[in-house]
């Protein structure tokens, strides 16, 4: 027989997802612990979210925010409606918003601006996950944390560096790095770092747990005594115009053997895929046997099982 989910589940008090910084760093704990036992015990939630519907807005491509948001969905008993293009083209986002709240439990936005989804969210009385935007990718974000965590079992006493563009993967990934104690940095070339006011805000949250947030574009000082090696594309979608001169100004921060050597022993190498092969990383960096892209890629679907548990608490009534 299968074992009941259980009636409730931690709540995220904000209600939504817009950013990161929706969630507090105790949320953002039992979240991922919520994670392990989804995927440990898919079994237990089969019917959690029964009767429970999703709107998936996507303006941009997408594989695993996609399937793992449907597939999470329909796992937990419910289902997900995906609709393209863009949100708010053909009429107001706030339109667009209060239309979904009254046949949808829930909003999944991928959106070329922050803007977007912070309008949903301040328009829809459903909750809105910021599933991709500019400045934000904390679905990505929180896999990656679970990921590292199965490495390493605890995130305090290790070392996440980030290399390539300061987007808005690194600013995800060093605002979860900074509330869970693990030490964080990122390497850019100049005039590519991460926000200032990202980074001071991940500064004031590192202050509680004693992690180290830096920002360099030094790479033997960024990787000096890191376990974890990360990158992205270094041209993101609606940068494209970009890429030509990004290719020349990234070239030196090439994730290769040479690169990996510089990092500590044995140190995993992440991305979020996409990834451009031989650009931001070497094909023999991405299939060697420290490479965790594809347990982050299916860590996507445990943490977002979690996230959708958290902001609605049960099947429908």
């Amino acid at each position: 027989m299968t074992e009941p989910p259980p009636s409730t589940f931690p709540r995220v008090r904000a209600g939504d997802l817009t950013s990161d910084l929706d969630i507090t760093a105790e949320e953002l704990r039992q979240l991922l612990d919520l994670a392990r036992l989804v995927k440990r015990h898919p079994e237990r939630y089969r019917l959690a979210l029964r009767g429970r519907i999703l709107s998936l807005l996507f303006e941009k491509p997408s594989l695993r925010t996609r399937m793992t948001f449907e597939v999470a969905a329909k796992q937990l008993g419910g289902d997900a409606i995906l609709n393209t293009g863009p949100v708010g083209g053909r009429e107001p986002v706030e339109d667009v918003a209060r239309n979904l709240e009254r046949w949808t439990d829930l909003i999944v936005a991928r959106t070329f601006s922050q803007e977007t989804v912070d309008a949903l969210a301040r328009f829809a009385k459903i909750p809105v996950v910021n599933a991709l935007s500019d400045l934000y990718h904390p679905c990505q974000a929180l896999a990656d944390m679970q990921t590292l965590r199965e490495q390493w079992g605890e995130w305090r006493g290790h070392k996440l560096a980030f290399v390539g563009d300061g987007n808005n993967v690194a600013h995800s990934l060093m605002l979860d790095a900074a509330r869970l104690g693990l030490d964080f940095a990122c390497i850019t070339p100049p005039g590519y770092e991460p926000r200032p006011e990202i980074v001071a805000k991940a500064r004031e949250f590192a202050v509680e747990t004693g992690a180290l947030i830096e920002v360099t574009n030094d790479l033997d000082e960024g990787l000096r005594g890191a376990g974890a090696v990360y990158t992205d594309v270094w041209a993101s979608m609606g940068f494209e115009h970009e890429a030509a001169e990004r290719a020349r100004v990234f070239a030196a921060y090439q994730v290769n053997r040479e690169l990996m050597a510089r990092a500590l022993p044995g140190a995993f190498f992440m991305h979020c895929l996409p990834a451009h092969r031989e650009e931001e990383v070497t094909t023999e960096v991405i299939e060697s046997p420290v490479s965790l892209v594809f347990e982050q890629a299916e860590n996507r679907l445990h943490a977002q099982k979690a996230l959708l548990l958290m902001l609605l608490d049960g099947p429908a009534h």
